[in-house]
């Protein structure tokens, strides 16, 4: 009989604890639920006033810039086709668009092994070095222009050394044109190569590269298949923000460059300076945001998930 009363009473205390771990399945699904929409807009409030600076500080300028470049001087698109079809100004385009890809080249080629030897150093030496990059990205950029410009010069120290040195017969022409420019510039945008791409390096897994040659990859494989595709969030980032600050930049084409390889920026102040010339400049200045959103655009479609995210999130 009390066999009986036993057997009776197991199936019970299943059924009641397949209940409560089923409640308990219930429970957890709900909370995984996504939020109502209430629920995300709850603290939409506190934004008002961050909006409305940038509507009054940032959208109406912006929308006003745009309006200068169809409505002055006459309504309609004739600022844009006179800044493509007139030969001047596709030159300036074609220039704009050339220093901003060979300072992005060289920027990697550059800051890439810089930031690699930031990684592998010990980390003492490592923070020395970061900051010997962060000194010269907080340096006035000015006064790092006018020294590459004293540097570059025909009487400059580079060009006294490799005549010294028997490399070259007279002083080479490296300022006021194209390598001036690329130079200058480079040197200016390597720490924003560094930055990002050295954090992408820290977050990687040193184990992932050692259970590569566990595998027996050689180590140029284990570098190109392995290592550098987990660069590739920081490569993108790095140079995404390089390519589109030198679209931009005026100070050092302007004064290490000449007038044959006048950028964009100095095109719209020369339009608005000199010859008041609003609507042009505004259609200068909207093709330039054009192509910085468009850039952004395909960034965030082609950027895989940042290894940093995802060691922050472990």
């Amino acid at each position: 009989m009390k066999m009986t009363v036993t057997a009776s009473r197991q199936p019970t205390q299943v059924g009641s604890a397949t209940g409560a771990a089923g409640s308990a399945l219930g429970k957890a699904a709900a909370m995984n639920q996504s939020p109502s929409m209430a629920q995300r807009w709850r603290g939409a409030s506190n934004l008002i006033p961050a909006l409305l600076f940038l509507g009054l500080f940032f959208l109406a300028p912006l929308i006003g810039l745009l309006l200068r470049g169809v409505l002055e001087p006459v309504p309609g698109l004739g600022n844009y086709e006179q800044l493509f079809a007139n030969s001047a100004y596709a030159r300036v385009l074609l220039n704009t668009f050339s220093v901003a890809g060979l300072v992005t080249l060289f920027s990697l080629l550059l800051g890439f092994p810089l930031a690699w030897a930031i990684t592998l150093v010990p980390r003492g030496w490592g923070r020395w070095i970061l900051n010997i990059v962060l000194l010269s990205m907080w340096t006035s950029l000015l006064a790092r222009t006018y020294s590459w410009l004293v540097l570059l010069q025909a009487s400059g120290v580079i060009n006294k050394a490799l005549m010294a040195m028997g490399i070259i017969d007279q002083p080479l022409e490296m300022v006021h044109n194209l390598t001036g420019v690329v130079i200058g510039m480079s040197y200016i945008m390597i720490p924003f190569i560094v930055l990002p791409l050295q954090a992408t390096m820290q977050a990687i897994d040193p184990m992932i590269l050692q259970a590569g040659s566990i595998c027996g990859a050689s180590p140029w494989t284990n570098f190109f298949r392995v290592f550098l595709p987990l660069c590739r969030p920081g490569l993108f980032s790095g140079g995404l923000m390089v390519f589109v600050m030198s679209l931009g930049y005026y100070v050092t084409p302007a004064l290490l460059g000449g007038a044959q390889n006048m950028m964009l920026p100095e095109f719209i102040i020369q339009q608005v300076q000199s010859f008041l010339n609003w609507g042009l400049a505004s259609a200068g200045a909207a093709l330039l945001i054009v192509i910085t959103l468009v850039l952004f655009y395909f960034y965030l479609t082609l950027q895989p998930e940042s290894p940093v995210g995802a060691s922050n999130a472990r």
